[in-house]
C-alpha cells in the first residue's frame, strides 16, 4: 500500500468511494466499467440504508396492506378477502427483502464487479487521502456517498424518551398496540399507513398539513384516507413535551394541555446529510455547511472530491442518488482518463434532472406520485403556467380498476413553451402512471405531440387524453 497523495507516488486507487449504499455502489461500478481502479468503504452493511432500513423493508411492509385493500375494492374479490393481515407473515416477508440484515449477497456483487471492499470508518485527511480506522489510503479521486441521517425535533424530553426513528420502524419485531407519529412528511404518512393496516392505534401529529411539499389535494386525500382507516390525524400541532414513564408508556403533552399516551413514539421529521466526522475540515470544507457540487457532482473548490446522493442535499431520494452516481462515475472516469466531460444540460456528465424533473412516489393509500414542479413551485420559478385537473375516477380504466375509485391528477403546463413542467397523481396504483409523465417532462415533449400518444382503452392511462382535452377546452 502506498499512502502517497495524488501528486506524489502512485496512489492506492484511482477512486475511493466512501459509503456502499446504492449510490456508492453505482459510483464505483460506473467508474470501474470505464477502467478505473475503484475501491469502496463501508462501516455498516453493504447496500446501505435503502436495502435494510428504508426503501425495501418499508415498501415490503406497505405492500401486503395495499394488496388486501385493492382486493376489497373490487366486488367478487372483496367477498374472498374477508380476513385480516397475517402480521407475522408480513414481517417475515419484510425480513426476506432486507436479506435478514446480512450483506453477503451485496458483498458478492462487489466481488463480481471487481470492486474491493474496505470495511471500517473512513475520514478525509487531506486532498486525495483518507484514513480507515487508522490506516492511510490515497486515491486520485474520492467520492462521498454517505447518505443522510434522521433529524430529531427539538421537543423537550423527546431525546430521553427513546423515540423510534425510521430504522426502528422498518425493523420492528413487536407491533405496538398504539403509536404516536411526530411529522407529516413521507416517512410519517407511510408509517401511519403500515401500522394502521396492522391494527395499531395510530395518532399523527403534524406541524402543518400532510405532505406539505406536494399539491394540496394530495395531502388532503391521504389525510382523509388515514382517518377512514382509524388514524387520529392532528394537523397544525407540535408536542409541547414527550416523556416515557418508568412502565414504558410514552406521554405526549400537546400545547392545549391535552395529554396523549402511546406504547411507542416515532419521530419522522426529516433527514440531513451525513457529514459528521468525515474530516471535511481537513480539506477546507465546513462540516456544518451544505456540500456544494456542480452538475458532475464535483465538490466546489476541488478537482478531486465528489459527493453524490443524500450527502449533497440536492434530492434525498434513492433513485435520484443513483442517477447522480451514474453521472459521477462516468465524469470521474472521463476526467481521470483525460477524455472530454460533457456537462452541458442533459449531457452525459450532468445531473440536470435534479432541478426540475425529479420523480417520487409516496406509497400511502392513496398513492401520491409526482414529477417536476408543483403549481406553487412553478409560480415561484416565474413561469407563465396553466394547471389542468382531472378526477381520475371518471376514467373508464379507473372505474374498472376499483369500485368507487377516488383520485385526482394535475398537470402544470409552461404556456410559453407548450410543454409539461410538472404532474401530480393521487389515487390507487398511480405510481404506474408516473414514468410516462417523467418522460414527457424530461423530454420536453410538446403538448401538440402528446395528442398523438394514444392511450390504450380501457386503461388508467386514458387519463392523459382527458387532461389534454381539458387543456384544449380552456383555449
Amino acid at each position: 500500500m502506498n499512502a502517497g497523495g495524488p501528486a506524489g507516488d502512485r496512489p492506492d486507487y484511482d477512486l475511493i468511494v466512501i459509503g456502499a449504499g446504492p449510490v456508492g455502489e453505482n459510483v464505483a461500478d460506473y467508474a470501474t466499467r470505464r477502467g478505473l481502479r475503484a475501491a469502496i468503504v463501508e462501516e455498516e452493511l453493504v447496500g446501505g440504508e435503502c436495502s435494510y432500513w428504508a426503501c425495501m423493508p418499508s415498501k415490503a411492509l406497505l405492500r401486503s396492506g395495499s394488496a388486501l385493500r385493492a382486493a376489497r375494492a373490487v366486488a367478487g374479490a372483496r367477498e374472498a378477502a374477508s380476513g385480516e393481515l397475517d402480521v407475522a407473515a408480513v414481517l417475515r416477508r419484510r425480513d426476506a427483502f432486507a436479506a435478514n440484515w446480512h450483506d453477503d449477497g451485496q458483498v458478492s456483487w462487489l466481488e463480481s464487479a471487481g470492486i474491493p471492499l474496505l470495511r471500517g470508518r473512513a475520514r478525509l485527511t487531506g486532498p486525495g487521502r483518507i484514513e480507515l480506522d487508522g490506516v492511510p489510503y490515497s486515491a486520485r479521486a474520492v467520492a462521498l456517498a454517505t447518505g443522510s441521517v434522521p433529524v430529531l425535533p427539538d421537543i423537550p424530553g423527546l431525546a430521553d424518551a427513546a423515540p423510534w426513528g425510521t430504522r426502528e420502524m422498518t425493523s420492528v419485531r413487536q407491533v405496538p398496540q398504539s403509536l404516536a407519529i411526530i411529522g407529516g412528511g413521507v416517512a410519517a404518512v407511510e408509517a401511519a399507513t403500515v401500522f394502521a393496516s396492522f391494527g395499531t392505534r395510530v395518532v399523527v401529529l403534524a406541524r402543518g398539513g400532510l405532505l406539505s411539499r406536494e399539491e394540496p389535494f394530495a395531502g388532503e386525500l391521504v389525510a382523509s384516507a388515514l382517518r377512514a382507516d382509524g388514524v387520529d390525524v392532528r394537523l397544525g400541532t407540535t408536542p409541547h413535551r414527550v416523556d416515557r414513564e418508568s412502565g414504558g408508556t410514552v406521554r405526549i403533552a400537546l400545547p392545549d394541555g391535552e395529554l396523549l399516551e402511546a406504547q411507542e413514539v416515532l419521530a419522522a421529521t426529516g433527514r440531513r446529510p451525513a457529514t459528521a466526522d468525515l474530516g471535511l475540515e481537513t480539506v477546507g470544507l465546513d462540516p456544518q455547511e451544505r456540500i456544494e457540487v456542480d452538475e458532475t457532482m464535483l465538490v466546489a473548490g476541488t478537482d478531486w472530491l465528489y459527493a453524490a446522493g443524500d450527502v449533497n442535499g440536492r434530492a434525498l431520494l434513492t433513485h435520484q442518488g443513483k442517477y447522480q452516481a451514474r453521472v459521477a462515475g462516468e465524469a470521474i472516469a472521463a476526467r481521470l482518463r483525460g477524455g472530454p466531460v460533457r456537462d452541458e444540460p442533459w449531457g452525459r456528465h450532468a445531473a440536470t434532472a435534479d432541478h426540475a424533473a425529479v420523480p417520487q412516489v409516496v406509497f400511502t393509500h392513496p398513492e401520491v406520485a409526482r414529477v417536476g414542479l408543483t403549481e406553487r413551485e412553478a409560480v415561484r420559478a416565474g413561469l407563465r403556467i396553466r394547471t389542468v385537473d382531472q378526477e381520475i375516477g371518471a376514467i373508464a380504466g379507473a372505474s374498472l380498476h376499483a369500485d368507487g375509485y377516488t383520485g385526482r391528477a394535475r398537470v402544470v403546463v409552461d404556456e410559453d413553451r407548450g410543454i409539461l413542467v410538472g404532474a401530480t397523481f393521487a389515487g390507487a396504483d398511480v405510481a404506474e402512471l408516473l414514468h410516462a409523465a417523467t418522460i414527457a417532462v424530461v423530454g420536453e415533449v410538446p403538448l401538440t405531440r402528446l395528442w398523438h400518444a394514444v392511450p390504450a382503452y380501457p386503461t388508467m392511462s386514458e387519463l392523459w387524453l382527458r387532461l389534454l382535452e381539458a387543456y384544449g377546452s380552456a383555449d
